[in-house]
């Protein structure tokens, strides 16, 4: 039996020899040059992820900000749309009071004047009755002297009065 019919020899020698074909051809420093571009180009993904990330927070802060100062001018506007809305109320109730009293002060008005008018109407009828009454008096018992006296004394307690 040889040597070279030992299989275990024979596996044991190509290992040998491939080891030593890796190691002529400078394959582990190839290797372990191709693993370090690798790693750094991980690295550098790493890093590129870490750098967006950070933007992102940052972006996201900003908007966060804005949406928070936004909601400071909104309610801001809703305050000042409230307070308006209420002094357009006091102005239209004020207006609404005022509308109302010219009303009332018209109405007056016209009464008023209703009631002068009655009242003038009320006068001139008894006025009328009462000339006519004193007419029919005093054609029945006075004589013409008597009654120039009375329309003279009328007259003059007329005037009196209206002065």
């Amino acid at each position: 039996m040889t040597v070279l019919d030992d299989s275990n020899f024979v596996v044991g020698l190509a290992f040998v020899f491939f080891v030593m074909l890796l190691l002529r051809f400078n394959v582990p420093a190839r290797l372990n040059a191709a693993l370090d571009a690798r790693a750094e180009r991980i690295q550098e993904e790493l890093d590129e992820a870490r750098r967006i990330r950070e933007e992102a927070q940052t972006l996201l802060a900003s908007y966060e900000r804005k949406q928070k100062e936004v909601e400071g001018q909104a309610q801001d506007i809703v305050a000042h749309a409230r307070a308006e809305a209420e002094l357009a109320k006091d102005q239209a109730l004020k207006d609404l009071e005022v509308a109302i009293a010219r009303r009332i002060k018209a109405a007056e008005d016209q009464i008023a004047s209703a009631e002068a008018d009655a009242v003038r109407a009320v006068r001139d009828e008894a006025v009328r009755v009462a000339v006519g009454a004193a007419q029919d008096a005093l054609s029945d018992g006075l004589s013409k002297a008597g009654r120039s006296a009375l329309i003279d004394a009328g007259i003059e307690a007329t005037a009196a009065k209206l002065h």
